[in-house]
């Protein structure tokens, strides 16, 4: 690969990069409201409208998995991380912040909108960290048994396996904390697996897409991943 393609690499990585970034701190931001879903009646979804950028975090370490390798994957999940608790530790900073008798958002509602629950963060986070460190191991688990060949089969392994990690650790905290009841548990638990599960299947085609252009473009074969420089 010439210098001009892998500048070229190098700059989708970051873009891939910032869109992760993106679609996690949004949904630590909002994820205070829940909503329901019923698809032609055969499901009521009760649903975080956190749950709804959260997928596709998933995606997006699955497509530098397959292009960049392991350890870029691993990077872009930790520049995550260390974005997340920035956001928060603003969004802190804000909260206790005084506003002004003009302000057009006051005290009570920025803090009832923003005023995130540090155990709800913390949930999240963790939730966050072991479900996509074990999405991207079990992906290459199963990119090294299948020798680069069958990219649907890798995709949906890891991200069933560490969606329902996710879900059950973060549901878990809350409750144990009392940030959520008890009786909420088992709804959204089955809710928020199922839902991310449907969505997984439903990206799969657009991960064959994505990925059958980068390998176009960069003329690379299966199994084969852009070393970037590190």
């Amino acid at each position: 690969m010439n210098q001009k393609l892998k500048s070229e690499a190098f700059t989708i990585y970051l873009i891939l990069g910032s869109m992760f970034i993106a679609a996690l701190v949004a949904s630590n931001l909002i994820f205070q409201k829940f909503f329901y879903w019923n698809p032609f009646g055969w499901f009521r979804f009760e649903l975080s409208v956190g749950i709804l950028p959260y997928p596709i975090t998933f995606l997006i370490t699955d497509i530098i998995s397959e292009i960049y390798g392991k350890k870029k994957a691993n990077q872009i999940v930790i520049a995550g991380i260390f974005a997340s608790l920035f956001s928060m530790s603003i969004i802190l900073i804000a909260n206790y912040t005084p506003a002004i008798e003009n302000s057009p958002i006051n005290n009570e509602t920025f803090t009832k909108v923003f005023g995130l629950s540090p155990i709800a963060v913390l949930a999240s986070m963790l939730s966050y960290l072991f479900a996509q460190f074990i999405d991207i191991r079990i992906f290459h688990f199963w990119k090294r048994k299948t020798k680069g060949k069958h990219l649907w089969l890798r995709n949906n392994f890891s991200t069933f396996s560490s969606q329902f990690i996710d879900t059950f650790t973060v549901v878990s905290l809350l409750c144990i904390f009392k940030v959520l009841p008890w009786s909420l548990f088992p709804t959204l638990l089955i809710s928020g697996f199922l839902f991310k599960i449907i969505i997984a299947l439903l990206d799969t085609p657009i991960l064959y897409l994505i990925v059958y252009l980068f390998k176009k473009r960069f003329k690379i074969a299966s199994g084969e991943e852009i070393k970037l420089i590190d």
